[in-house]
């Protein structure tokens, strides 16, 4: 019902900067919210930044201040800005979305995800 299309990843030396794309497509009756989450190896998946229908932010503590999502018109499409990155930012970063179908139905679909690495 939800399809999403991440891209951006890719290998970038520390204090640099990179920007994350998702696109939200599919037969969706209305969005809720549409987020950026990362999962490194051995640990567990954590939010990095999410943004709803009317545009607020939040954000995981380790990433305020570096990070900024921002989200295109009508939220079909969601950016993440990622400056200042550091080894430690290194993780798959995984496009989520939460929609209504329909007036009542609603549901959470995640993306394949995008690696990000950070070398020092």
């Amino acid at each position: 019902q939800v399809q999403l299309a991440e891209s951006g990843g890719g290998l970038v030396q520390a204090g640099g900067s990179l920007r994350l794309s998702c696109e939200v497509s599919g037969n969706i009756f209305r969005l809720i919210a549409v987020g950026w989450f990362r999962q490194a190896p051995g640990k567990q998946r954590e939010l990095v930044a999410t943004v709803n229908a009317g545009g607020a932010t939040d954000y995981g503590d380790s990433v305020k201040g570096r990070f900024t999502i921002s989200k295109g018109g009508a939220m079909t499409t969601v950016y993440l800005q990622m400056n200042s990155l550091q080894p430690e930012d290194t993780a798959v970063y995984y496009c989520n979305a939460r929609a209504y179908y329909t007036t009542t139905n609603w549901g959470e679909t995640w993306g394949q995800g995008t690696q990000v690495t950070v070398s020092s």
